[in-house]
């Protein structure tokens, strides 16, 4: 692609709607997620025990500085819905 193309320009201008778009809802998921959290007692501490997976990688998601896989979100989906219906059961 040349330097001065129309679409260089543009995208130079005015950004990439569709990065600003995927940045946008990763930043949706992570605050529904720290919130999901917050409101049942669980921390970012506890989502990454129950990932496997280091807790500075599970505060990058929630803060938006890491994106999100599909994989890693049908992971965090899981384990939420499963230990949320662990705590309702509990009650």
């Amino acid at each position: 692609m040349e330097e001065n193309d129309f679409v260089s320009i543009w995208l130079a201008e005015s950004g990439n709607p569709a990065i600003e778009e995927l940045s946008r809802l990763n930043l949706e998921m992570a605050n529904k997620t720290a919130k999901t959290l917050t409101n049942n007692g669980f921390s970012a501490q506890d989502l990454a025990v129950w990932l496997d997976i280091n807790p500075d990688e599970v505060k990058r998601w929630l803060v938006g500085r890491h994106p999100f896989s599909m994989k890693m979100l049908k992971e965090i989906s899981t384990v939420l819905s499963t230990h949320l219906a662990q705590t309702v059961a509990a009650q």
